[in-house]
């Protein structure tokens, strides 16, 4: 999981941060386009921050969320599947697998990848592969962020290997899944280049379908949809889970400062949807945009692409503009 800093920041506010062990940090992003000389480094010192971002264990992370919420005076069910919502006048009900029916003045639907009903704004006949790797001449707490006429593939230091974000058309992440250990690697290689020498070992493949989506009607009276459950994008620039989580600090924030009567109401959640929009809009326009530039095979294209990268990397106030918004959205807050 790549969290940036400003997600550091809030998951330090509520006490999560401090029991998570395994963590890389990333200080250093280097971002570059295949076959072409232009290139973009990002510096946390030069953004002012002690890291750009970090890459952490998923499972590490539900179970110090789950340990917050334990020592909180939150009710917990777990186990527990909700197979139907809706609202009515003055709360939302969600009815339990089983038959059981749960009300309250507000329903908050953060199920994720779960929610079925979100529409789909574009298929970008595309899939992620997923795995673990080392290499012979690692650079620690660099990432890297390549572009390819296949799609953009991410290396995120962990532990002492990578996290790997191989992106491609759903026929070559197959192919890839089935290659033997040493053809994938020397693929890697191929696809990657020598930034970090030879790629030594693979392990913990997966894959998933890469869309751009969300949910018109996320905010309805007494119900709101948060994260994934809302909108889900392309994972270029790892901005989804970050986007999620400050959907659910928005949301909290907001809670706290309305009174009990009043949760839940269209005032409220509209100043939710207010407070949300410029960040989730050009969180998804900024993903969007960067995969259909970096998609079109044009040498035209290319090499202007090459060269706006070069001029990113020598325009330190667009440069900083761009990272500031990958660490804290397009609030900046």
């Amino acid at each position: 999981m790549a969290l940036s800093y400003g997600s550091r920041l809030i998951l330090d506010r509520l006490g999560v941060w401090r029991g998570l062990q395994r963590v890389s940090p990333i200080r250093h992003i280097h971002i570059s386009q295949r076959a072409s000389l232009g290139q973009t480094q990002l510096h946390a010192e030069e953004e002012g921050v002690p890291e750009l971002g970090y890459v952490v264990d998923y499972a590490e992370l539900d179970a110090a969320l789950h340990a917050a919420l334990r020592a909180s005076p939150v009710q917990v069910v777990t186990g527990a599947r909700v197979v139907r919502s809706g609202s009515l006048s003055g709360y939302a009900w969600a009815q339990i697998d089983g038959g059981e029916l749960v009300t309250s003045r507000l329903l908050a639907i953060a199920d994720g990848g779960a929610s079925d009903d979100r529409r789909l704004l574009r298929d970008y006949n595309q899939h992620a592969l997923l795995a673990w790797v080392s290499a012979s001449q690692p650079r620690a707490e660099w990432a890297f962020e390549r572009f390819t006429e296949q799609g953009p593939v991410a290396l995120l230091p962990q532990g002492d290997g990578y996290a790997l974000v191989w992106t491609g058309t759903p026929e070559r992440v197959q192919t890839l899944l089935a290659m033997p250990d040493s053809e994938f690697l020397r693929a890697l290689h191929a696809h990657f280049g020598d930034r970090v020498g030879e790629f030594l070992v693979v392990r913990d493949r997966s894959h998933f379908p890469l869309v751009l989506s969300d949910h018109e009607q996320a905010v309805q009276p007494h119900r709101v949809m948060i994260g994934n459950a809302a909108h889900v994008m392309h994972p270029v620039a790892g901005q989804g889970f970050n986007l999620g989580l400050r959907d659910a600090w928005e949301l909290a924030q907001l809670v706290l400062e309305t009174p009990s009567a009043q949760l839940g109401e269209q005032g409220m959640l509209s100043r939710y949807a207010r407070r949300r929009r410029v960040d989730v809009q050009a969180s998804m326009w900024f993903t969007d945009s960067l995969v259909r530039l970096f998609s079109r095979q044009n040498i035209l294209l290319h090499h202007v692409r090459g060269t706006g990268l070069m001029a990113l990397q020598k325009l330190p106030p667009v440069r900083h503009f761009v990272a500031r918004r990958m660490l804290f959205g397009a609030r900046a807050w």
